[in-house]
């Protein structure tokens, strides 16, 4: 059986060298206030459907795609017609009253 070889504290494995007397605190949080940071949580059900941020990304721009093509559609779908009230038939087609 192999003997266990004991392991420090330090989870930094040797071949990383990092030296913690050159870190310097907050090197990049002016940087990250000024351009802001795009980090975004999916939930669990919505990150198991995507393999990686690419992914995610091409879905979102064929939303974005899709939404653009048919906005014209619902642009005008709330405009009502001058001169019609509801209820009203067309000229020329009126409906055959039910007693002649």
């Amino acid at each position: 059986m192999k003997d266990k070889t004991p392991r420090s504290d330090d989870e930094l494995r040797p071949e990383y060298g990092f030296n913690y007397s050159e870190a310097v605190r907050g090197k990049y949080y002016k940087r990250l206030m000024e351009e802001g940071a795009n980090v975004v949580v999916l939930d669990p059900d919505i990150a198991a459907v995507f393999r990686d941020s690419a992914s995610v990304n091409e879905a979102l721009r064929s939303l974005l795609d899709f939404t653009r093509s048919t906005q014209h559609l619902t642009e005008r779908s709330g405009r009502v017609r001058k001169g019609r009230v509801e209820g009203d038939v067309p000229s020329g087609s009126e409906e055959a009253s039910p007693n002649p």
